[in-house]
């Protein structure tokens, strides 16, 4: 089997989406920047800012590379649905927490790779199919754009398994039903649903229907999930 964290590493991207996430509203722009900087163009992105710069083509880049990338991968998303726990939790009134807390003190129940998901793979693996889940709700991925991001991954350097995971993702249908099955408690399921709401624009309908459908199917409390956007607000 090979190793999800890394692959997960390597699908978020870094040196890129750090540079990304310093852009704000122009994310778009340095996206093409950085692609036509790159050598090898999209697939020189894609080693440099990771397959779901690709998938992404700009859309949510400064929200992701903002926290995950920053922080440490996937390491961000537990920590952000940690603390939207602690304030889902605390006295009302109280002052919420205002910085993330140290990978040190995330308890291992958010911490992505302590536990499988609840079909006994990697959580991580389940972390990359939300997220590219949730790329692909609006259909902006066509058969053209597909074909150019499985390009770029073929050069990317992957061992077959790892390679074989990503093509696999990549060609599910967005179904918010097969990815709420893989959260194995509802900490898992808070962290699947912030790796899938920053991939997705709430002002688009497609999207903020899709992620409806998957906050339903997750079980979430509605007053958590509130507590979970404004983790995604601050990080944008």
């Amino acid at each position: 089997m090979f190793d999800a964290k890394r692959l997960l590493d390597q699908f978020l991207g870094g040196d890129a989406g750090a540079t990304l996430s310093q852009a704000g509203g122009k994310a778009k722009n340095m996206l093409d920047q950085v692609a036509s900087k790159t050598p090898g163009g999209m697939v020189g992105l894609a080693a440099a800012g990771g397959v779901l710069a690709l998938l992404l083509g700009g859309k949510g880049i400064g929200r992701l590379a903002g926290g995950a990338v920053r922080y440490g991968g996937a390491a961000a998303l537990g920590a952000l649905a940690y603390r939207a726990f602690q304030q889902w939790q605390q006295p009302q009134g109280a002052t919420p927490a205002a910085a993330l807390p140290p990978p040190a003190d995330v308890p291992a129940a958010f911490q992505p790779g302590a536990a499988p998901g609840a079909g006994g793979e990697p959580f991580e693996l389940s972390l990359m199919r939300a997220m590219i889940g949730a790329a692909k709700a609006d259909g902006h991925v066509d058969a053209e754009e597909q074909k150019r991001i499985f390009d770029a991954v073929e050069r990317m350097g992957l061992d077959p398994a790892a390679k074989g995971f990503v093509f696999d993702a990549l060609n599910r249908p967005a179904d918010p039903a097969a990815i709420a099955q893989a959260a194995a408690s509802r900490e898992q399921a808070a962290q699947i649903y912030l790796a899938s709401r920053m991939a997705i624009d709430p002002d688009n309908p497609t999207e903020r229907a899709y992620l409806e459908a998957l906050v339903q199917r997750l079980a979430l409390p509605a007053d958590l999930v509130l507590h979970l956007d404004r983790q995604v607000a601050g990080v944008a």
